[in-house]
């Protein structure tokens, strides 16, 4: 059998796929890289690629002005979609998604950082990705934007602030509001390479650190792992 070919396309500087790079690996899968936000050109469609995934970043999903290529990795993913292949999108990348399928993206409006619960809606608890999850699980969050559910959209699981953490469209279309590839090797590559941003919003983050992460760091690693595992299964 050919090795499964899956598109990465990543936003921004030191975002790195974590978990999910860890279930792609595990299934053999050939990585594509394309650094959208420094000018490494995407595809015009699905051909080539049995999955694609967007990964978040510091800019909101309006931003076409700064970032021209939006409009065409949007078009692509409608196309993904179209043709029934796996797209996976992460916190930008789920409100890029969301953009594609008809959603109003709110700039602004929902703001969370560090591990947060969330919970599975009851369609959630069904779902072939989400469903061997417990009904509630602490993840971790970095973002200040939201969305409307999207067109044809399912949602499957919510918390009080971003009420679309995750949702289906069609068979393996998913995006995640929330960092379920972050687990804390990788929030703790963030805490150094973001480190000047987050003190400045969350000044006291280096100081709980550590007590957050022995709290909530391991559940919220093994639901990543999870999601991910089960996501790369619908390739």
């Amino acid at each position: 059998m050919a090795r499964r070919r899956v598109l990465i396309v990543e936003n921004y500087d030191n975002t790195a796929i974590g978990q999910v790079g860890a279930a792609l690996a595990e299934a053999d899968a050939e990585i594509d890289l394309r650094r959208a936000h420094l000018g490494d050109p995407l595809p015009d469609g699905a051909d080539g690629h049995d999955a694609v995934v967007v990964l978040g970043g510091g800019q909101n999903a309006l931003s076409d002005t700064e970032y021209p290529y939006f409009p065409g990795l949007i078009d692509m993913l409608a196309d993904f979609e179209r043709r029934d292949r796996a797209v996976l999108g992460i916190c930008l990348g789920s409100q890029l998604l969301a953009r594609t399928f008809g959603a109003t993206n709110h700039i602004g409006t929902a703001s969370e950082f560090g591990w947060q619960q969330v919970s599975l809606t009851e369609t959630g608890k069904e779902d072939p990705v989400l469903g061997a999850l417990p009904s509630a699980f602490p993840i971790f969050q970095w973002h200040d934007d939201h969305f409307t559910l999207p067109e044809r959209a399912t949602r499957l699981a919510t918390n009080g602030v971003a009420e679309n953490q995750a949702f289906r469209i069609g068979r393996a279309t998913y995006g995640f509001q929330f960092h379920f590839e972050a687990d804390q090797p990788l929030v703790r590559e963030w805490n150094a390479s973001f480190g000047s941003a987050i003190a400045a919003r969350h000044p006291n983050w280096a100081d709980r650190f550590e007590e957050e992460a022995a709290r909530h760091g391991p559940g919220a690693d093994a639901a990543g792992l999870a999601i991910a595992r089960a996501w790369v299964k619908t390739i």
